[in-house]
């Protein structure tokens, strides 16, 4: 199961060592530690551009781990994946699934805005108004969400509220 890593760097073994060594401090079971290999594998795949095969890591993880806060991080980074793919619904449904099981994952909220956010400007640059400004207030939305869990985040989401006159200041 253990991935060998093509382009390993002083940061990544060290992650690595450490989090061995935690694993067999800690008092887990033997499919919460699978599914942690499996998490770390795909993370590693992830940070390498292999995103089929960090896929397929995340996937098997999924398989087996049962905590929910555990299980947003891997859903969230399956949808950073289909994000970066280009593959928007998937990475958006992905997202979703994972605010399901922890809403306070403010860079969730943030990707979701961000694809919102490209999503009304496409629609502008075709003329779309409507949908633009749908794409625009659902983007605000998520980025005021966002920015209220993690306030000193998202420096360019505020400004660009701000800017446009979306910002909600009952919310701060």
């Amino acid at each position: 199961m253990p991935r060998l890593q093509k382009n390993d760097n002083f940061i990544d073994k060290t992650f690595t060592v450490l989090a061995d060594i935690i694993l067999k401090i800690l008092p887990t079971s033997k499919e919460e530690k699978k599914a942690f290999y499996y998490y770390r594998d795909g993370m590693s795949a992830q940070s390498e551009g292999e995103y089929a095969e960090a896929l397929e890591h995340y996937y098997e993880a999924l398989l087996i781990e049962e905590d929910p806060y555990d299980r947003s991080y891997i859903l969230y980074n399956i949808g950073l994946i289909y994000a970066s793919n280009g593959e928007h619904v998937k990475a958006l449904e992905y997202y979703h699934q994972a605010l399901e099981l922890n809403s306070k994952l403010p860079q969730a909220l943030n990707n979701i805005a961000v694809i919102y956010h490209y999503q009304g400007i496409k629609a502008a640059k075709q003329k779309n108004i409507n949908i633009s400004k749908s794409m625009f207030e659902k983007a605000a939305q998520y980025w005021e969400q966002a920015i209220f869990l993690a306030p000193n985040n998202y420096i360019e989401a505020q400004n660009w509220l701000k800017t446009t006159g979306r910002i909600n200041n009952t919310n701060r």
